[in-house]
């Protein structure tokens, strides 16, 4: 568990990057820190490792000041994965995987047995991968060597700055389903940063929306999408109707009704059947693959069928 109590970081020239942060991640969530530019969101994920001191309050890990740790204790139990992979170039893909657990005094056998295990868990085969340097991997494969080093001594949390942003849209889709897949078999603390809200619902069991420095509004995925605490998270989330229309294709198809209760759609039906929930609610959580992707609010609706919206 990590917890903020009343944190906040202030600069020398008096600016506040986190105010008032009180904040509470559990064991083995999915935590998603998203927000504009300039929010507070990475200078709360580096407060955890205190790759950023805070300026006061309290950032416990199990009840214990992070601050009563000392610090190679505390990174080597948190893993970190940056947008930036930061793979040693001249290091062999065995070798870059390695670099905690030979801190750690690990023997050579454990590493050897750690190094393969790992890469077969994200699908690359050891006697092709480990060997190779990092200039011979795609994008992809780089990021995925760049999360399998942060897993390697088996830390409790995982700390991930935007990892997947400078991905194009197939690789970056395919990450996120390959760490969604990962995050089932080892159920870590990951605590993850994105400005992207679509990446956010996906991921996340819960996000924390931030604005100024400030949390704005936390909840699952599927509150922040039916209840936005404001008009600010309501245009952050697109919700407003500009925003819809640029989302239609995603929320606006042949969805049918899973009639259970809180307006809720997913699978394979129709159009028809969506408005005949819409007649009972003023909006829709779209489902796709068990996970909220968006809302479908009735006016939208009306607009699609209208030939004003199209898919």
């Amino acid at each position: 568990m990590i917890q903020f109590e009343q944190v906040e970081k202030k600069y020398p020239d008096g600016t506040h990057a986190v105010q008032e942060l009180n904040l509470t991640i559990d064991k083995g969530e999915f935590f998603v820190l998203i927000g504009p530019s300039g929010c507070g969101k990475t200078t709360t994920l580096k407060m955890i490792n205190r790759l950023i001191p805070i300026s006061g309050g309290t950032v416990r890990i199990d009840g214990k000041k992070i601050s009563e740790f000392d610090i190679h204790e505390l990174r080597w139990n948190i893993g970190y994965v940056l947008q930036q992979i930061a793979l040693f170039p001249h290091m062999t893909i065995a070798e870059n995987i390695a670099v905690v657990p030979e801190m750690r005094g690990w023997s050579a056998e454990k590493i050897n047995h750690r190094v393969d295990e790992l890469l077969d868990m994200v699908g690359l085969e050891p006697s092709i991968y480990r060997s190779r340097k990092p200039s011979e991997l795609s994008g992809g494969q780089q990021q995925r060597i760049g999360v399998i080093r942060a897993l390697a001594a088996d830390p409790d949390i995982i700390l991930m700055d935007e990892p997947f942003s400078a991905l194009d849209p197939i690789s970056r889709e395919k990450l996120q389903d390959d760490l969604l897949s990962l995050q089932r078999q080892i159920q870590k603390t990951i605590v993850f940063v994105t400005h992207d809200m679509k990446e956010a619902v996906k991921l996340g069991d819960r996000l924390c929306l931030m604005k100024d420095g400030r949390i704005v509004q936390t909840g699952t995925p599927e509150d922040i999408l039916q209840h936005p605490a404001n008009a600010f998270v309501e245009s952050f989330i697109g919700v407003h109707q500009e925003k819809e229309h640029t989302r239609v294709k995603e929320v606006v198809r042949a969805y049918p009704a899973n009639e259970s209760a809180g307006g809720r759609i997913g699978g394979d039906a129709t159009v028809a059947q969506a408005m005949q929930l819409l007649a009972q609610t003023e909006a829709l959580t779209v489902y796709e693959n068990g996970k909220p992707i968006g809302i479908v609010t009735r006016q939208t609706m009306i607009q699609f069928l209208a030939g004003e919206v199209t898919a």
